[in-house]
């Protein structure tokens, strides 16, 4: 008799708990991904989230690996997205200020 309430609780608490795990694991990344890539298209920025993050530290004399270049890139896109336009921003002040 019990089997006949707890079976189905756990099935739903299982669909739940999955459902929210590849929301905020999987489909969050892939919507902030496709938001970057909007807004990059907006202002007419022809390079990519890591590519703008390598330059802007190798401008600063960093060198990363392309592992703490993909970790960083996601930390900006899930985290503060609003970084991507300002190392752009400081990438192209940089180039300006060398001429």
């Amino acid at each position: 008799m019990a089997s006949i309430i707890i079976i189905p609780i756990l099935i739903v608490a299982i669909i739940g708990l999955s459902s929210y795990l590849i929301h905020k694991f999987v489909l969050r990344d892939l919507m902030a991904k496709k938001s970057i890539n909007q807004t990059l298209q907006k202002y007419n920025i022809k390079k990519t989230p890591s590519e703008i993050i390598k330059e802007y530290y190798n401008n600063k004399g960093e060198s990363l690996s392309h592992q703490e270049i993909q970790n960083l890139e996601k930390n900006y896109r899930l985290n503060e997205p609003e970084q991507f336009l300002a190392m752009y921003d400081a990438i192209r002040d940089n180039k300006n200020k060398e001429k």
